[in-house]
């Protein structure tokens, strides 16, 4: 219970242990968790009661005051966490008057090969480029691509082990045979327990950097969207799909528990309106 900072709300800095305890159970990763005890947290500041006092205008009021400047995203996140913990700890009925927010659907933005080609091209750190390369050649999310350790790579079969992704999942990716030399150098200097990308202190490096190492390049290679390490995962989805790969292929690729999900790129990929002709050219 220790590595988590539980809220002191009304002198009370226990109330939310059995909220902390469940999720750990129920197997829930530490980000949802600290999602979690936020808006939780939150909540009752908001409305200044005892848990056991909360009704359902409290929750829509609460509900109502994050929709008028948060995203749907945010405002589910708060709903699915406020839900958790009056239905699931304390056994509330309340939640069957209030529905879920109606999520906003918005297409991913994809960059086109010669764009990713720039990118990686302009990046002339040598491990900057393979962050980079790694987080296009595999479709890996940032936080997986800071977890793979050495022993994640297997270099005969050129495939990459993500272990325990999102959702508690392992999944098998190729790897780019692009990488293979650089890949074989970090091999024999790092131990098969080291992370194959740290810090100058050893230190494995943390999304943040990643994330800032990916928004430079783009920046260097005048890209003028707005480019991400998510960004790259889409693209590498996108030209997959436009490759005439089989959509139930790249869902495995991307960890996606659902088709649905891994459908939003047929929407983007270019292969199925390339065939269709403008009337303005007609």
């Amino acid at each position: 219970m220790d590595e988590f900072i539980l809220p002191v709300f009304m002198g009370n800095d226990n109330i939310f242990a059995s909220l902390v305890r469940e999720l750990r159970i129920r197997n829930y990763s530490r980000n949802t968790i600290e999602a979690y005890l936020h808006y939780n947290d939150e909540f009752l500041r908001f409305c200044l009661k005892d848990p056991k006092e909360i009704t359902t205008e409290d929750i829509k009021n609460y509900l109502d005051y994050l929709a008028q400047d948060k995203s749907a995203s945010t405002v589910s996140v708060a709903y699915n966490a406020i839900h958790f913990f009056y239905g699931e700890i304390w056994k509330r009925s309340f939640f069957l008057n209030i529905h879920q927010p109606k999520k906003a659907k918005y297409l991913p933005a994809v960059l086109s090969k010669q764009e990713v080609n720039k990118i990686i091209e302009v990046t002339k750190n040598l491990k900057h480029n393979c962050i980079i390369s790694l987080l296009y050649g595999t479709g890996a999310r940032v936080s997986e691509l800071t977890h793979i350790r050495m022993k994640d790579i297997d270099l005969d079969r050129m495939m990459l082990h993500i272990f325990q992704g999102k959702g508690k999942k392992d999944r098998m990716v190729m790897l780019p045979r692009k990488l293979k030399n650089i890949l074989t150098i970090q091999a024999s200097l790092k131990t098969s327990g080291d992370f194959l990308f740290t810090n100058g202190r050893g230190n494995r490096l943390t999304e943040t950097t990643i994330q800032k190492i990916v928004a430079m390049a783009a920046e260097k290679a005048e890209i003028r969207k707005n480019v991400s390490p998510h960004t790259l995962r889409h693209s590498f989805a996108t030209h997959l799909l436009e490759n005439g790969t089989d959509i139930r292929y790249i869902q495995e690729l991307l960890g996606h528990a659902k088709l649905q999900t891994t459908q939003i790129y047929t929407h983007v990929a270019n292969s199925n309106l390339e065939s269709i002709k403008s009337p303005l050219d007609s």
